[in-house]
C-alpha cells in the first residue's frame, strides 16, 4: 500500500490509452474466424473446458495492453532532496562596563540590579534564545568589553554556551586608571575583530550609557573604519539621563546606601554613529525597553535561507512492459494453440 502512495507517473496522461483494452479485446474476440451455426445445439461437446474458458487468451491480450500503456506512462517513485544554506551573520557585541553602568535605573519591580547585570541577561537571551528572542544559533557572535580601554573578552565563536558564560563574568570597571568611556576604541576593535570573518554580513552591537571620553580613536572616526568595511553598527543608549540610582557604600556606617547620581548619556554621537554605517540608534531607559531593542534588532538582522530543492526517481516501468510482452505472448500462443479457432 505504501508503493502506491508514492509512485507518480512521468506521463500520467498516456494511463488513458488503457480504456481502448475491452473495445480492442472485444473486437479481437468477435473477428472472423468462427464457424457460425443457427444453434450450438447441433455441436457435440459445446459444454468443454475449452469452451468454458476461451476468453482467457483475449483476457492475458487485454491485460497486456493495460500493463503496456502503464509502463508507457512510466511508473516512478521520486526521493525528494532538500538542501538548505544558512548564510551566518557576524557580530560583535560591545558592551560598556564602565563606572556608570551599577546605576539601578533597568531595574525590575521585583529585584534590584545594575544596568550591567540587565545587559548580561538580556545579552545571553539575544544569544540563545528565550520566551521573548529566539537566538542566534548560525551566527558567529565574539564580544568587547570597555570603559577607558577596549578588551576582547571573546573572538568571534559558534560556542554561544561559552560565550554566554564569558558575558555572565562581566563586571564593572572599578580601576581608576582605567576609569572612561572609549566607544572610538571599542568599536575599531570590534572592526578589526570583524575583519578576520568570511561572513557577508557584519554588525556591531555597540551598548553604553555614557559619553566618549577615552581612548584614542574618536567615535566619528571608527564609524568611517565601520563603514568602509561595510559593517553596520547599531548603537544602544541604556539607562536615564540626568539622575540615576546608585547603590553605594556609606564609609561611615560600612552599609550600603542608595544615592542619586549624574548620568550621561551622549545620544547625538550614537545617533550618527549608527547612521553613517546604515544601523540604528535605539534607546532602552528600562529592563523591558531593554528586551525590546534586542528583540528589534533580531529582527533586522536574521539569516538569510537559501533552498535548494532537487529530486531523484527510480523508474519501474520494465516490470509492466515485462508483464505486457508474457501476456500478449502467452495470448497469441494459447490463441494459436489450445484456443484455435476454425477455419483459419
Amino acid at each position: 500500500m505504501d508503493w502506491f502512495a508514492v509512485v507518480e507517473f512521468r506521463e500520467p496522461l498516456a494511463l488513458w490509452l488503457a480504456v481502448l483494452a475491452l473495445p480492442i479485446a472485444w473486437a479481437y474476440r468477435s473477428s472472423p474466424g468462427v464457424v457460425v451455426f443457427s444453434s450450438l445445439s447441433l455441436i457435440p461437446g459445446t459444454s468443454s473446458w475449452r469452451v468454458a474458458t476461451r476468453w482467457i487468451p483475449d483476457a492475458l491480450l487485454a491485460f497486456g495492453l493495460v500493463a503496456f500503456v502503464i509502463a508507457l506512462a512510466g511508473p516512478r517513485i521520486g526521493e525528494r532532496s532538500i538542501e538548505i544554506n544558512r548564510d551566518g551573520i557576524a557580530i560583535m557585541m560591545v558592551v560598556d562596563v564602565s563606572g556608570s553602568m551599577q546605576a539601578l535605573d533597568l531595574s525590575t519591580q521585583d529585584r534590584e540590579q545594575t544596568r550591567l547585570d540587565a545587559v548580561k541577561e538580556v545579552f545571553a537571551e539575544f544569544v540563545l534564545g528565550s520566551s521573548n528572542l529566539p537566538g542566534r544559533p548560525n551566527d558567529a557572535i565574539g564580544l568587547v568589553q570597555f570603559a577607558g580601554f577596549a578588551d576582547t573578552s571573546a573572538p568571534l565563536t559558534l560556542d554561544h554556551a561559552n560565550l554566554a558564560n564569558i558575558a555572565s563574568d562581566l563586571e564593572i570597571n572599578t580601576d581608576r586608571r582605567e576609569s572612561g568611556t572609549a566607544i572610538g576604541d571599542a568599536i575599531g576593535l570590534a572592526v578589526e575583530r570583524l575583519r578576520e570573518s568570511q561572513a557577508e554580513s557584519k554588525i556591531v552591537l555597540l551598548l553604553t550609557d555614557g559619553v566618549n571620553n577615552a581612548g584614542v580613536e574618536s567615535p566619528e572616526a571608527a564609524a568611517e573604519l565601520a563603514r568602509s568595511q561595510s559593517i553596520k553598527v547599531y548603537t544602544i543608549g541604556a539607562g536615564t539621563n540626568g539622575m540615576a540610582p546608585v547603590r553605594l557604600d556609606d564609609p561611615r556606617s560600612g552599609r550600603s546606601v542608595l544615592r542619586r547620581v549624574p548620568v550621561e548619556i551622549d545620544e547625538e554621537t550614537l545617533k550618527t554613529i549608527a547612521e553613517r554605517t546604515g544601523g540604528r540608534y535605539f534607546r532602552a531607559t528600562d529592563r523591558d525597553e531593554l528586551t525590546d531593542v534586542y528583540a528589534e534588532i533580531d529582527r533586522l538582522e536574521r539569516v538569510r535561507l537559501n533552498e535548494e530543492r532537487t529530486r531523484q526517481f527510480d523508474e519501474y516501468f520494465a516490470l509492466p512492459l515485462l508483464i505486457a510482452l508474457l501476456c500478449a505472448i502467452l495470448g497469441w500462443l494459447l490463441r494459436a494453440t489450445l484456443y484455435r479457432r476454425l477455419p483459419e
